[in-house]
């Protein structure tokens, strides 16, 4: 699921009837024409029923209901017409062969009956993952005084619209606030720490002084969520976050990065690394009783824009393995007008970068100095 904040829009998921591509739709048809061709030059052993049967069944796994009696009519009909025309109809073996017509027809409607069934379960379960979403991961305001936001989210796999990636934008008495992280794992698990981690910084961000106090008050936080939960998830469980602050007059910005990777500053047509240098170990690792790294600040240019993404766009690979690095690739594209902008071009050269499907979810949050 893309959300496209920087536009206002929401993009909402394709119908199921669009997953597949056009030329899908004639292939029944072809395969009704092969065997009506195979039929009248073997009109003793009919060689050309096979694929006859075939344009049905796949019309009722591809196409709609309409389409799928289309195709068992056209079935029976060429058929009873090649029955009439060898001479076969009315004796026993042209009524078993019609029977087997009609009853290839019912097969192909019924396949299609049971798939539609299932489409009609999975496009509610979506639609609950969807609500459910952004119960949890609420699309960030559009605007912040002089500042434009966008944000997307996309997971792996479509089907699951729910993981562990988040993101943030705040208003506060500091300057805006704002977070990017990933949660180790996936499942209902991630989701609800992805909860407790959204909920922390919420409520910190208006009250904590600084970065350091905020990391600190969602630190505790997780370490309680992950306190209830098994050792193994306990002990292995962490966060990588960046917290930023981008202050009132919206000429600096401020991060703090906990084992995250790290922001991207792009004006003009450069990009630029944020790198903190050292960074702080990730969020619920406190126990190893590691001090945590002091923010670093960077001036932030009328026209800049902060990109913030997580592992999922930095280690998506090629066909030969190599990482994606967003600096490089989207070096000499600027100047980006909105941030819309970036987040559509950066969504597109990563799915252009892997080529198929991606091993995992990627969050990008993207917000641009407007003046």
């Amino acid at each position: 699921m893309v959300f496209d904040i920087g536009c206002g829009i929401g993009a909402r998921m394709d119908p199921p009837s669009s997953r597949w591509p056009r030329y899908v739709w004639f292939i029944p048809a072809a395969l009704i024409v092969i065997g009506t061709v195979l039929n009248i030059l073997s009109p003793r052993d009919y060689w050309g029923d096979y694929q006859l049967g075939a344009a049905v069944v796949l019309a009722g796994a591809l196409l709609s209901l309409r389409h799928t009696i289309a195709a068992g009519a056209a079935l029976v009909l060429v058929e009873l017409a090649l029955l009439i025309k060898d001479g076969y109809f009315g004796h026993a073996a042209g009524t078993y062969s019609l029977i087997n017509a009609l009853f290839t027809a019912l097969v192909g409607i019924g396949v299609n009956r049971v798939i539609a069934r299932h489409g009609r379960r999975l496009e509610a379960v979506r639609s609950v993952a969807e609500a459910a979403q952004r119960a949890v991961l609420p699309a960030p305001p559009a605007c912040v005084g002089p500042l434009a936001i966008a944000a997307v989210y996309k997971t792996a796999q479509i089907e699951a619209l729910i993981g562990g990636d988040a993101y943030a934008v705040q208003d506060t008495p500091y300057g805006t606030r704002l977070l990017i992280a990933d949660v180790r794992g996936k499942g209902l698990g991630a989701v609800g720490t992805v909860s407790v981690l959204l909920g922390a910084f919420r409520e910190a961000a208006d009250r904590a002084p600084d970065l350091v106090v905020l990391a600190e008050r969602i630190e505790r936080a997780l370490v309680r969520e992950a306190s209830s939960r098994e050792e193994n998830v306990r002990m292995e469980g962490f966060v990588t976050a960046v917290l930023g602050e981008i202050t009132a007059g919206a000429d600096r910005v401020r991060l703090l990065n906990c084992g995250h990777p790290s922001p991207y500053l792009l004006e003009g047509d450069t990009v630029s690394s944020l790198d903190p240098g050292e960074p702080s170990l990730p969020m619920g690792m406190s126990s190893l009783d590691v001090p945590r790294a002091a923010p670093k600040d960077w001036p932030f240019p009328t026209g800049g824009t902060l990109l913030l993404v997580t592992d999922g766009v930095t280690e998506a690979r090629d066909r030969s393995g190599t990482f994606y690095d967003p600096a490089s690739r989207l070096a000499g594209r600027g100047p980006f007008q909105k941030p819309d902008e970036v987040v559509q071009v950066l969504v597109r050269d990563v799915e252009r970068w892997t080529g198929g499907p991606r091993d995992d979810d990627m969050a990008i949050l993207a917000i641009t100095r407007c003046g």
